[in-house]
Order: structure tokens, then C-alpha cells, then sequence
């Protein structure tokens, strides 16, 4: 990433935290220290959450204002913001301002997306000049999802999600129902009848069909209104679970397809309609402001 010779406009901005969606999920296996190894499919969307960075000169990194129910301490932002500054010795201060849109436990990503878009911005604030490489890595401590939204660009994942590789994918328009519930994702990963054992499968399985979420059966039968949302959506498009949920969307060729079945959901169900895009909105802005190259 390149240094902008003066950033005192980017502390001004507002900055993007997109949603994601796992278009596919497939659990091939368990490591040893416990974690899942998985196959999926991220793309970015529209939908945000947006931060401000504000300069402090005690060397403090705080919020703002806290998420109810998550100590600042426990903040993902905050320990973004920790991380840097413990991998680099910047002695610079934070005040992160986070306006949050993207529903809590709905398997969009916001909190990762958070991290993520606090250690990108953060860095070419600070001057840090980490590589995205790097960046990546200290992701992955703070989250698994963490390193696909500093890598910026639709991807066919591996591992436990940090294996990386950029592909293209239609960009269609998404409706996304969030039920009225909050799914742990601890607790679906340490179902007993989760599947953990599913074939392995390539690119062109997936862009030939094959969607499957195999926390989908888990989630259904701990979240009934996860099921409902599923088979409302299903009657206009094909309906799957992003993550371990709670949210499910479908995709949608054409606007005029999503925006039928947004007015005809909209009374029922807390719905979002956006459009996947396969660059995150994050990099779409760095690239449009000249922050980076």
C-alpha cells in the first residue's frame, strides 16, 4: 500500500465494514487444537457498517460508543487497533467511532468486517506500511473471518478460512432476512450432529450447484424462525444460511425480481435489499481516494 503524501482528509471519512456472504459452506474436518476445516465461497455486499477514526494524542485507543452487551475491551475494533500498535510500537492514539447496521449474530461478518476495516484504515492512517500479508495474519487472531475482509475480493476459502484464492462471481441483487434470533456460533460448532465430514469439493462444483451449508440442518433445528425465514424466501429464489446464521438470503437476476419479493417480505421479517459486489466496498474507496494504488 502506498503512503498518501497527506492523509488529514482520510481521517475525515467515513469508512466501510461490509457484510458477507458464505454462498456456500462444506466442513471437511477438524484440527487437532479443535477448529473446524471448511469450504466456502465469501462475497462482499452493499450492506455496512461505517467508521470514523478520530485522533487522539494520549496514545489511547477507545470507542467512541460501546455496542450494547460488548465491553470495550472485548471490542474487536479496539483489540484491531491494540494489535497494530503492539506490532508496530506506534505510539499514535485512537478514537474509533463505529455506526452499526449490520445485525449482531446474523452471520454477515460485521464484527470481523469491523476488525478488519480498523487494521486496513488504521495502517495507512498510522503509516504503518504493513503489507496486506500481514495484516491478514494478525486477522486471523482476532477471527477467522477477519483476513478475506483485509484481503478485499470475492474468494474461494480453505483451512479454517484464511486460505485464499480471488474469484469472480455474478453480481446479483440480495435479499437478506434476519430472523429474530442470535445464533452462537460456538454452539453450532460443538453440535453433536453437525457435519463434520463432508467430500471436498472444487470451483466448478460450486459454480455448477453446489451450495450446501452443512450448519443449515443445526441451525434450523436450534432456530425455528431460521426455517421460516427459509421457506418465505425460497418461494422467490433459492434461500441458504450465510455462516451458522441466522441470516438467509437469496439472489436475484434482475432488480425488479428482488424488489417484488422485498415489498412483499418487508411487513414480515427484518429484511435488507443490496447487491453482492466481488470488490469490498472497503478497497472500492482506498482505490477511489488514492490511498492506495
Amino acid at each position: 500500500m502506498k503512503q498518501k503524501p497527506n492523509n488529514h482528509s482520510a481521517w475525515a471519512e467515513k469508512w466501510p465494514a461490509p457484510a458477507k456472504l458464505n454462498l456456500m459452506l462444506r466442513i471437511t474436518g477438524q484440527r487437532s487444537d479443535g477448529y473446524h476445516l471448511l469450504q466456502t465461497v465469501f462475497q462482499f455486499t452493499g450492506l455496512c457498517d461505517w467508521l470514523s477514526f478520530h485522533p487522539v494524542d494520549n496514545g489511547k485507543v477507545s470507542l467512541k460508543k460501546t455496542i450494547p452487551g460488548v465491553p470495550e475491551s472485548d471490542d474487536l475494533t479496539v483489540r484491531a487497533a491494540k494489535l497494530l500498535k503492539a506490532e508496530t510500537g506506534c505510539e499514535q492514539g485512537v478514537c474509533i467511532e463505529v455506526e452499526k447496521n449490520l445485525p449482531l449474530g446474523g452471520g454477515l461478518g460485521g464484527g470481523s468486517s469491523d476488525a478488519a476495516t480498523a487494521l486496513v484504515v488504521l495502517n495507512e492512517l498510522w503509516h504503518l506500511k504493513l503489507s496486506s500479508e500481514k495484516l491478514m495474519d494478525l486477522g486471523l487472531t482476532l477471527g477467522a473471518d477477519v483476513p478475506v475482509f483485509v484481503y478485499g475480493h470475492s474468494s474461494w476459502a480453505e483451512g479454517v478460512g484464511e486460505k485464499l484464492e480471488k474469484i469472480r462471481i455474478g453480481e446479483q441483487w440480495v435479499i437478506i432476512i434476519k430472523p429474530a434470533c442470535r445464533v452462537d456460533t460456538k454452539q453450532i460448532f460443538s453440535a453433536k450432529n453437525l457435519t463434520r465430514n463432508s467430500r471436498s469439493i472444487t470451483i466448478r462444483d460450486f459454480t455448477e450447484g453446489e451450495h450446501q451449508n452443512d450448519c443449515l440442518a443445526v441451525v434450523c433445528e436450534l432456530h425455528p424462525a431460521v426455517k421460516k425465514a427459509l421457506v418465505d424466501l425460497s418461494a422467490f429464489s433459492e434461500a441458504r444460511l450465510t455462516g451458522t446464521g441466522a441470516c438467509v438470503f437469496a439472489q436475484f437476476e434482475s432488480e425488479n425480481a428482488a424488489l417484488e419479493a422485498y415489498k412483499f417480505l418487508k411487513d414480515k421479517w427484518q429484511i435488507y435489499l443490496t447487491k453482492g459486489v466481488n470488490e469490498s466496498p472497503l478497497f472500492s474507496k482506498l482505490k477511489l481516494g488514492k490511498y492506495i494504488s
